[in-house]
């Protein structure tokens, strides 16, 4: 961001001097001034506004661009969203077939059921977020938020789970989950490139078995490969070094309960419970 606006100004200023030296010639003074002047604002300002938006749509990092604040990257778990979706659509189909078709206290049942049921699985498949902005690291886990300035982390790390450390407090990042199956896989691969082997280009036969050697990889394949999850922790762990030295990234940690899925569980969970000790 910062080689492209200074480009613009430099292109304003060169606009601006070949205008003061068309003033210079003989032009007119007023309307070259004016030309120039403009001319150099438009490159700069249009210049710094299209590099915040290259980031916020292809790398998701937050630019301030005269005051304004870009859109934050975002981690989310694609298989936890799939899940989640699948999952709702089949209670829902459960749920609709028990209150047309069902008699007595079912229908009732069934409407307490989901009304448990719905925001639990909201919280753990599509709730889960990490958004990872120029000031802070905002984590929305199911039942609570966690805002942390890049000041505060004191580390982030992915072993079992990923985690990131802050205020003497250690919280969970929900959306990257770790799968121990791709790391292994990620270091077979590494461990065939380091040995000069070619990668195995995948399942040898029509029931899986071992991978077969790739008779061309291209040049992708003979790079390292890292995790999905250790990637995500790498790129983390890297905007914070990078702004957190940052003053407008200092601050303290907080944490805000999330009453909107919450309130309806408890209160799904109550109405079920009275209906089961009274039917």
């Amino acid at each position: 961001m910062t080689s492209e606006d200074s480009e613009g100004t430099g292109e304003g200023e060169d606009r601006s001097g070949a205008t003061d030296g068309g003033r210079a010639a003989g032009g007119e003074p007023g309307s070259t001034s004016g030309s120039g002047a403009d001319s150099g604002s438009g490159s700069g300002t249009g210049s710094g506004a299209d590099t915040g938006s290259g980031d916020a749509g292809g790398s998701g990092t937050a630019a301030p661009a005269g005051g304004q604040e870009f859109p934050d990257r975002v981690y989310r778990s694609a298989g936890g969203m799939a899940g989640g979706i699948v999952l709702l659509a089949v209670g829902l189909w459960l749920a609709t077939d028990a209150v047309i078709g069902g008699e007595g206290r079912t229908p009732w049942l069934a409407l307490a059921a989901m009304l448990l049921v719905v925001p639990l699985v909201v919280a753990f498949t599509l709730r889960p977020a990490v958004f990872a902005g120029e000031r802070r690291l905002r984590v929305r886990n199911p039942f609570r938020t966690i805002e942390v300035p890049w000041g505060a982390v004191e580390a982030l790390r992915a072993g079992y789970s990923s985690e990131v450390l802050a205020g003497g407090a250690k919280y969970q990042l929900w959306s990257i989950p770790v799968s121990l199956r791709a790391r292994k896989k990620a270091t077979r691969h590494n461990e065939r490139i380091s040995s000069g082997r070619p990668p195995a280009a995948g399942p040898g036969g029509l029931f899986g078995g071992r991978g077969v050697p790739n008779v061309g990889p291209d040049a992708s394949e003979l790079r390292e490969k890292r995790a999905a999850s250790d990637q995500s922790v790498d790129e983390l762990r890297e905007l914070a070094e990078t702004h957190g030295r940052k003053e407008a990234a200092q601050g303290e940690v907080a944490v805000r309960w999330s009453f909107e899925v919450i309130a309806p569980a408890v209160a799904g969970a109550v109405l079920l419970a009275i209906l089961l000790a009274t039917g």
